[in-house]
């Protein structure tokens, strides 16, 4: 799967570096749409009524992720 790369590269000179990836563009994209969803007081008191509500927004989060990932090919 296309992970869009190192979230945060490490730059030297005119290089980035990859041997200290870190976490992927995608990873990131999804703590974003997730800090998102989890900004909405009405979804948050939803989430505490399941458990499984959680596993749905984290899902939720990575579809965003790999629809922000698709519009960067554009």
């Amino acid at each position: 799967m296309e992970d869009g790369g190192q979230a945060f590269p490490y730059v030297l000179g005119n290089s980035i570096t990859r041997s200290h990836a870190g976490m992927s563009l995608r990873d990131w994209f999804a703590g974003q749409a997730l800090d998102g969803i989890l900004s909405n007081l009405a979804v948050v008191e939803k989430l505490r009524k399941s458990s499984s509500a959680y596993d749905v927004a984290a899902k939720a989060a990575y579809l965003a992720a790999d629809a922000m990932l698709e519009a960067r090919k554009a």
